[in-house]
């Protein structure tokens, strides 16, 4: 009888979020690090990390001068040195450097077998990498999305972007972009309005409309722990059970999502397993 595939979550956190992630099965995904002018690898925090972690790395403040083979022997380096196993690119911009430093690290770190996650704008780039593929959608089906993702880039590369996203829309959209609402205004939006929520299907993902101020008609799409749970299993339907996830959004619903706990004697074993345990 063939086994069901594992899932495998790695989840985004800073190093003092580190502490509530280890009761769980997840590998750590440690904020910390950028693309700086030079250019340069920076660090924001000095805490110990865990070996066998994977870096995130930030372009935010990366300006596209200099040199970038140098840049990215100084990344493999930090990896060598912390432990990482791998690095997620979350890259927002697309620079020609950029795509130069994807397509390196992605030789370099597949030579290391470690892991390395890109956006799927940088999917063709680096042909070992895993791509992330993000779970909110404005339009369309979430199902057809990642069956689509899968059939292009295969089941093993393809890794689910699980996103807490809430929207407001003004209609009509031509953009698709929405105002992005934070949790707490959104649930006071809905406090204010006490609309009628629906669920959408093909969006995996609540909704409700309202008329502004204005006069003008809004649509807010928005994400809770039951979309999250669903947009997992839409996933794994389609062959996904590789998740990214932030431990900001997820840790109050971690189980719900499909992340589970480390038995009490696993744990007791790794214990022991420690320098100095017995």
């Amino acid at each position: 009888m063939p086994q069901t595939p594992q899932d495998t979550f790695f989840v985004t956190l800073t190093p003092r979020q580190l502490p509530g992630l280890q009761p769980w099965r997840a590998t750590p995904a440690v904020l910390a690090y950028r693309l700086g002018p030079g250019p340069h690898l920076f660090r924001a925090d000095n805490a110990l990390l865990p070996r066998g972690s994977l870096m995130v790395l930030s372009d935010q403040d990366f300006d596209g001068l200099g040199p970038t083979a140098p840049l990215c022997q100084e990344i493999c380096r930090e990896c060598q040195a912390r432990g990482f196993v791998g690095a997620i690119l979350d890259f927002e911009g697309r620079l020609p450097p950029l795509v130069q430093i994807v397509a390196q690290l992605d030789e370099d770190f597949a030579k290391r077998d470690w892991a390395l996650f890109v956006p799927e704008a940088y999917a063709h780039s680096a042909p070992h990498s895993r791509v992330m593929i993000p779970s909110a959608l404005s339009g369309g089906s979430l199902q057809l999305r990642l069956e689509e993702a899968v059939e292009q880039f295969g089941p093993a590369r393809t890794v689910l972007a699980l996103e807490k996203s809430s929207e407001d829309f003004s209609l009509p959209s031509p953009t698709g972009c929405g105002q992005p609402l934070s949790q707490e205004q959104l649930e006071q939006l809905k406090q204010r309005l006490s609309p009628s929520v629906f669920f959408s299907g093909e969006l995996c993902a609540r909704y409700f409309t309202y008329m502004g101020r204005d006069g003008g008609a809004h649509f807010v799409l928005f994400d809770d722990e039951d979309t999250l749970r669903r947009k997992v299993e839409v996933a794994r339907r389609a062959g996904i059970h590789t998740f990214l996830a932030s431990w900001t959004e997820v840790s109050s619903c971690a189980a719900h999502i499909g992340i589970r706990r480390f038995s009490t004697a696993t744990r007791n074993l790794q214990d022991i397993k420690k320098p100095g345990g017995r």
